[in-house]
């Protein structure tokens, strides 16, 4: 069976569930078909090392849109149907069950999934991972009996479970083989601030060490983690953090260019001009081309989504959105707005409960994070789409409030 034309999109994740929305929202009347290899309604990936865990939010909840929201827009949808080859010459996609999907315009937004821990013990019952919502529902399950959770990797996914353990009485010990949490996402002072704020929670962070091994019990389910320096902890539950790979597998396999992530021009554009890549899965070339990036974010996904969205509706126009993030832990709000890639120095505007990080480089500001300082996070974002002014490190100080400091220009 053949189905012809139009816009398909592979895959439902932020990425692809923002594109097919956007396409309908930039006026393109063709047909949008929405591909994905699980089962049942798009869903947001947040929520779930959130809200999810601490059942604050249910199934319906962490959904983009109802069923009819689809039927609404004229969005084919198309769940638990991976692809699993492209034919670029022939402009169709094959499903697993042998169906294929034609397309004019094909948009690839295949995610990423966690990176494995190459070490002995990985594989064991007891140890988990966090990325989709059999993943969540299954770390929800071994929460409600753990005393003893360890997470390997200090990264945001980690520490928001670590929050949600101790939140709920559960103390959690950390582990990462950097000298510092968060080594490549945040400041030094934001990391040593948050870590400080999961030692108030009762959680154990250790830095600068590696995981030699998972220890398995008789049952086949882990009972501990040997670490690089052969100290054992006890563990009745493993969390793995260590980061993500992107899906490429389907982009090579047709020919695309790939490197740790499907590579586009500034337009989103893969090496086939009819194909797109978005979204935690595609590698782009920044704005002066010399090089390119992968960014895994919310904010990433759906610009990106929204910039193909207007090529394929006949106004094309470059990726050039500014990054942000966040990440709620506990009390915490974390945001950050800017690449602070490569930065040299940073100062700190301090407050009760509460500071932003300004990071600098070449004294020109790439850079903000705040913490439980939202108004802080809304003018960087705003300052940072600028170029008629410009910060000094040596305005940030106590009581600095760039809110006030943009009023006037």
């Amino acid at each position: 069976m053949l189905t012809r034309g139009g816009t398909v999109v592979i895959g439902a994740g932020h990425a692809g569930f923002a594109a097919a929305t956007a396409l309908r929202d930039t006026g393109v009347d063709g047909p949008v078909t929405l591909l994905d290899v699980h089962c049942g309604l798009p869903y947001q990936r947040p929520p779930l090392s959130k809200a999810y865990l601490l059942g604050k939010a249910d199934r319906a909840r962490v959904a983009f849109r109802p069923a009819a929201y689809y039927e609404r827009r004229e969005i084919t949808l198309r769940t638990g149907q991976p692809a699993v080859a492209i034919d670029r010459s022939a402009r169709t996609v094959r499903l697993r069950s042998g169906e294929t999907v034609g397309y004019d315009t094909l948009v690839l937004a295949t995610g990423a999934r966690p990176r494995p821990l190459p070490v002995p013990g990985h594989d064991l019952g007891g140890v988990l991972v966090l990325r989709t919502l059999p993943d969540a529902d299954a770390l929800r399950a071994r929460l409600e009996t753990a005393r003893r959770p360890v997470v390997i990797g200090g990264g945001f996914i980690g520490l928001e479970f670590a929050a949600v353990a101790a939140a709920g009485g559960t103390p959690v010990t950390i582990v990462e083989a950097a000298q510092r949490i968060l080594s490549r996402s945040v400041s030094a002072h934001t990391a040593a601030q948050l870590e400080k704020a999961h030692h108030g929670w009762g959680n154990t962070v250790r830095t600068g060490t590696g995981v030699q091994r998972i220890i398995g019990g008789h049952d086949g389910h882990a009972i501990g983690v040997r670490l690089a320096d052969g100290t054992d902890i006890t563990a009745d539950l493993v969390v793995v953090g260590v980061g993500a790979v992107p899906e490429t597998a389907l982009a090579e396999s047709a020919g695309l260019a790939v490197d740790d992530g499907i590579v586009t021009d500034r337009y989103l554009r893969t090496s086939d001009p009819s194909v797109f890549a978005i979204g935690d899965c595609a590698r782009i070339a920044e704005r002066n081309g010399s090089r390119t990036r992968r960014r895994e974010s919310v904010q990433n996904a759906t610009d990106q989504a929204r910039t193909v969205a207007r090529t394929i509706g006949g106004a094309p126009a470059a990726y050039t959105a500014s990054p942000w993030f966040w990440s709620d832990q506990h009390q915490l709000k974390l945001q950050i707005a800017g690449d602070l890639t490569g930065y040299d120095e940073a100062v700190t505007a301090p407050g009760e409960g509460a500071f932003s990080t300004y990071c600098f480089r070449h004294g020109q500001l790439v850079a903000v994070e705040s913490v439980n300082r939202p108004t802080d996070h809304v003018a960087a974002r705003k300052l940072l789409e600028r170029t008629d002014v410009s910060l000094s490190q040596r305005a940030v100080g106590p009581g600095f409030a760039l809110a006030d400091f943009l009023k006037f220009r």
